[in-house]
């Protein structure tokens, strides 16, 4: 849903419709998660509920996860070799 909204703003309606295999309920339900933690805004338009990625708490997410770059960059490898481990070299 983020990644649809990096292309600019949507309605509800819109998202659906980028979105195969999700119902209008179900993208409505994300859609009020993500405002309520503040990824996404919401603007009346004629009637309509216009949504649109708030770069402010994207960036706060990235605040957050900048604390756990080091694990991931200290170990970059390491999904590979689980993988190959656990799968006997098949990903």
């Amino acid at each position: 849903m983020l990644d649809a909204l990096t292309e600019g703003e949507r309605t509800a309606g819109g998202l659906v419709a980028t979105l195969p295999g999700l119902t209008q309920p179900t993208v409505s339900r994300h859609l009020r998660v993500l405002r309520e933690v503040g990824l996404v805004e919401v603007r009346p338009d004629a009637g309509r509920r216009i949504y649109a990625l708030r770069a402010d708490g994207l960036a706060a997410v990235d605040t957050w996860l900048e604390r756990y770059l080091r694990f991931w960059s200290a170990h970059p490898d390491a999904l590979e070799r689980h993988l190959h481990d656990t799968h006997g070299g098949t990903e």
